[in-house]
């Protein structure tokens, strides 16, 4: 994991914003109250992904964080994060409750409601930021568990822990090829966290069906460019049937070959116009997106949009420069008799 910002670099003047706007933009939106003067502090800041997991790895000086009722309630992409303790100790404040993490213990809390954490010795953590849909927890559970110091006397946080610890540290395991088999894993562990904790499976086990459209429709997100997304795969991968997927889906007026398609045309409209476009040729790209027939993804691209791909990429193409004709221009007055005779 490379370290996306190191304030030992930036001026003193420019730290306590170059740190919020990293943190704003990157992880979430927060206010940061540092214990130290912007010529002391310091902030080593690392991000990843693994699927849909969120990995930020820091080390600073001390802080306090506070996730205020406003920044909640304006929370649209609603998560949940795992605060992994690696050295001295935190306090996390969430729901009238306050969870003192050492070495190795994590704690869960919930970007919508109000939370504070306090580094008072300084921040060294792993926090992993999961989609609310990914974890499919009721809120009544989320609720009991937020705050709540998850470790030594759990043998099932100790197991997520390390699972976790091992999963931020080792950056193969969050290559694309891995990120798969590394995400569901860790959901499931943190579900068995919850509910072991909580002392009641069902309750862990109940919103599934109640979140399933939404955990489908990420999935699919997620898997928009393997050709070999299908239904099967799809219900499989949510231990529903086939056509018990066909039918929740339909209830939410979702035709499941219609909704990827229109995704996967989507996301070739955005390569076509963006600067790579004209790297890669059309069929490249199509393919890229799941359709393997270069003929059947420029008619539906036309059905959708109106124009071929072709036409769609030539409208965006990056206007030529005034400057090389300008020069060529000039070059040529130069060289004219009229030029040659002054």
């Amino acid at each position: 994991m490379s370290p996306v910002l190191d304030t030992a670099s930036v001026p003193p003047r420019d730290r306590v914003e170059l740190v919020r706007h990293a943190v704003w933009e990157s992880v979430v939106r927060i206010d940061i109250a540092h214990h130290l003067s912007p010529d002391t502090l310091s902030v080593r800041l690392a991000l990843d992904d693994v699927g849909a997991i969120g990995v930020c790895s820091a080390r600073a000086s001390a802080m306090t964080i506070r996730r205020t009722p406003r920044l909640a309630r304006q929370d649209e992409a609603p998560a949940v994060f795992l605060g992994l303790q690696m050295s001295g100790t935190a306090v996390v404040m969430q729901n009238d409750r306050e969870a003192l993490l050492k070495p190795g213990d994590f704690a869960l809390y919930d970007t919508t409601r109000p939370y504070t954490l306090l580094f008072g010795e300084g921040v060294d953590q792993h926090f992993l930021r999961l989609p609310h849909v990914a974890l499919a927890l009721p809120e009544r559970s989320l609720r009991e568990i937020t705050a709540v110091t998850l470790g030594a006397g759990n043998p099932l946080a100790v197991l997520a822990g390390s699972y976790f610890r091992r999963l931020a540290a080792d950056e193969q395991l969050r290559r694309a090829r891995h990120a798969d088999a590394a995400l569901e894993p860790g959901v499931e562990l943190i579900r068995a966290v919850v509910a072991s904790q909580l002392g009641d499976a069902d309750r862990a086990r109940g919103p599934l069906e109640e979140t399933l459209v939404p955990r489908i429709t990420w999935y699919i997100r997620a898997h928009l460019a393997d050709p070999g997304l299908s239904a099967a795969r799809i219900a499989a991968a949510h231990d529903v049937s086939v056509r018990h997927l066909y039918t929740v889906l339909g209830r939410s007026g979702i035709s499941l070959g219609d909704w990827i398609r229109t995704h996967r045309l989507a996301e070739c409209r955005r390569e076509l116009a963006g600067p790579g476009g004209r790297r890669r040729t059309i069929a490249a790209i199509a393919r890229s997106w799941g359709f393997a027939d270069a003929t059947h993804f420029s008619k539906v691209f036309r059905q959708l949009y109106g124009m071929s791909p072709s036409d769609w990429r030539d409208r965006h193409r990056p206007a030529p420069s005034a400057e090389p004709a300008a020069r060529y221009a000039r070059s040529a007055e130069g060289s004219s008799p009229a030029a040659s005779s002054r």
